[in-house]
């Protein structure tokens, strides 16, 4: 199991390449198993957003799918 720190900084790496637009928890998803990362679920990449949008760290965009952005 990855550290939850390492986690979330391989979702920020995809949220700051793909910053012209908020992607979904699943596009995230996609996005790191292109490059080879293993991803437990969009649902685990979801949470961990959400985490973090708690402290300020991301925004999350509520629209049917949520979709995520960092600041």
């Amino acid at each position: 199991m990855v550290p939850r720190s390492e986690e979330f900084e391989r979702i920020r790496t995809v949220l700051e390449e793909r910053a012209d637009e908020p992607l979904t928890a699943r596009e995230i998803g996609e996005h790191l198993s292109e490059s080879g990362d293993d991803v437990e679920s969009a649902h685990r990449i979801a949470t961990i957003l959400g985490q973090h949008a708690r402290t300020g760290d991301v925004d999350v965009i509520e629209s049917k799918p949520y979709r995520y952005r960092i600041r």
